[in-house]
């Protein structure tokens, strides 16, 4: 590899060259989807890295990902029982094609809102059967996550990254506990450790139990009595206080995952061709 073109990679986490003017300085993107987002990423990746080819798809089918473990085990991949099944994220998957012109996932995002506690008590709306509670009961839906996960999991079990972010909005997913007012002034209180109201800690199986709101592309290889194990972490962001995810956040977070990818397939990329 050319000097100075591995840390170039390594370099665009450095970069600022701002999300605000990603989006246009006088033009407030309002679209909070990570699907919206996403091909927000894949033009600004398009744009850093000019001599290399992106591409975004919205699903991904089993056959693909039988396929995808065969070639790793022949033991894996056997059995799919609907010809047609797949998996949709709802960003999307982000993906570049190497040197060999195979294509590789740099990216996928999820995002799960539950839990409308803040917005009821700031309108002074009381929920539950009778109408008489401040605070819902959380649902389980959020769960369903895990079936995505484990899918491109194990689509990208040849890989030494994982670059799946979880998005998660809502009261359901409080990481401190927070103190809403009513309209009539009465002050109700949010439990982080609430096991009614709370559901994060559902979710955070997908990441081993390791912080969240981090980066956790780069797979972790941890050494058991004689052997290595490798893992693949979700990386998980929360709005701690249950508050609505800003869309320039969501691009920044997006683009350094993208990026974090790119330096792990930085040996199996044409390096020859992106920017120096």
């Amino acid at each position: 590899m050319k000097k100075g073109q591995s840390q170039r990679l390594t370099n665009q986490h450095k970069k600022s060259q701002g999300v605000v003017g990603i989006f246009g300085e006088n033009a407030k993107f309002h679209d909070t989807s990570v699907g919206a987002i996403s091909k927000i990423v894949l033009e600004q990746l398009t744009k850093e890295f000019a001599g290399l080819e992106f591409r975004d798809r919205k699903n991904i089918t089993k056959e693909e990902i039988n396929s995808t473990l065969n070639k790793v085990d022949s033991d894996l991949g056997q059995i799919l029982f609907v010809s047609n099944a797949s998996i949709r994220p709802d960003g999307g998957l982000i993906e570049v094609k190497d040197k060999n012109d195979n294509w590789r996932i740099i990216l996928v995002t999820e995002a799960k809102h539950q839990g409308k506690d803040i917005e009821n008590i700031k309108k002074g709306k009381l929920v539950g059967t009778n109408n008489d509670q401040d605070l819902m009961a959380a649902g389980n839906a959020i769960e369903r996550s895990h079936k995505n996960i484990s899918e491109i999991a194990n689509m990208m079990l040849g890989e030494s990254h994982f670059p799946y972010i979880l998005f998660l909005e809502g009261s359901n997913f409080l990481t401190k506990t927070i103190s809403v007012e009513r309209p009539d002034g009465r002050v109700v209180q949010l439990k982080n450790n609430s096991g009614t109201l709370n559901r994060i800690d559902r979710l955070t199986a997908a990441n081993y139990g390791m912080p969240i709101n981090t980066n956790l592309c780069k797979n972790k290889f941890i050494k058991h009595d004689s052997h290595f194990i490798m893992l693949q972490a979700t990386s998980i962001y929360s709005q701690g206080d249950g508050e609505k995810w800003e869309p320039e956040k969501i691009l920044e977070i997006m683009l350094d995952v993208a990026r974090t990818s790119l330096e792990v397939l930085e040996g199996d990329i044409d390096h020859e061709s992106s920017n120096s």
